[in-house]
């Protein structure tokens, strides 16, 4: 935060930010950020995937003026349907609709067919206020909408705080035992989200002891990213941990 108020001063118009870095599972203490910018008149922008399902986010105790996120991470959704907030009272004052469709109206009446009531153009129509009316121009991915019907309420019943708390004692695991294997770990201590991310010197042998032991864990270059969730527990740690050793 110190580093981050040294650059903020009055030309600051928007900051940006991931609130959960998606390298090293930083997190950010997104309250103290928009306290921060809305201090200099300036705005914030969170691009929330990394975090929505997996910890928890209050949008109006924190103050975030626009946050977004596809469904396909922790909202156990899949690609091409995403969530936009934005702070309604910043609606047609900071934020203009930019295109328009049918599905931001509430009211879609034509005037062209037998029986339709008389007006001067073929349609007329009246918009949503909220964001929907503001920038949901197309058709969703029906799809996709299926599958989170069933996701959101899943994560909702488990909670997203217990979610939190049931990695906590797996991500304390692997931050003990990874560098005694020789992986320095590149995360923040304080950090509780759902990435916890390791520095490592042999991709290619990493890679392949992980493949053959079938775990799931992202595997970059330098680095290997574990993401335990609910649907994990302390066995599959212990046998990440074991396919390394």
């Amino acid at each position: 935060m110190k580093d981050l108020a040294a650059v903020v001063d009055r030309r600051t118009k928007l900051i940006e930010l991931s609130l959960v870095a998606m390298d090293n599972g930083f997190e950010h203490d997104l309250k103290a950020v928009c306290d921060l910018a809305h201090a200099h008149n300036a705005y914030v922008y969170a691009d929330i995937v990394q975090a929505a399902g997996a910890s928890p986010i209050d949008v109006r105790a924190s103050g975030v003026d626009f946050c977004a996120c596809s469904s396909f991470k922790w909202l156990m959704g899949d690609f091409g349907l995403g969530f936009l907030f934005i702070r309604e009272s910043l609606l047609d004052r900071v934020m203009h609709r930019s295109e328009w469709g049918y599905y931001e109206a509430s009211v879609l009446e034509s005037h062209f067919l037998p029986g339709d009531p008389p007006a001067r153009t073929p349609y007329t129509w009246k918009l949503e206020p909220n964001a929907t009316g503001h920038f949901e121009v197309g058709t969703p991915a029906i799809g996709v909408a299926h599958v989170l019907a069933a996701s959101l309420p899943y994560i909702r019943t488990l909670g997203v705080e217990n979610i939190l708390a049931h990695r906590q004692p797996m991500l304390k695991r692997l931050r003990e035992e990874m560098p005694r294997l020789g992986f320095e770990c590149l995360t923040p201590e304080e950090s509780t989200s759902a990435l916890i991310t390791f520095a490592l010197k042999d991709y290619e042998t990493v890679a392949e002891r992980l493949q053959r032991s079938g775990v799931n864990a992202r595997v970059f270059q330098r680095f290997i990213r574990v993401s335990p969730s609910a649907f994990n527990d302390m066995a599959d740690i212990e046998k990440l941990l074991e396919a390394l050793a």
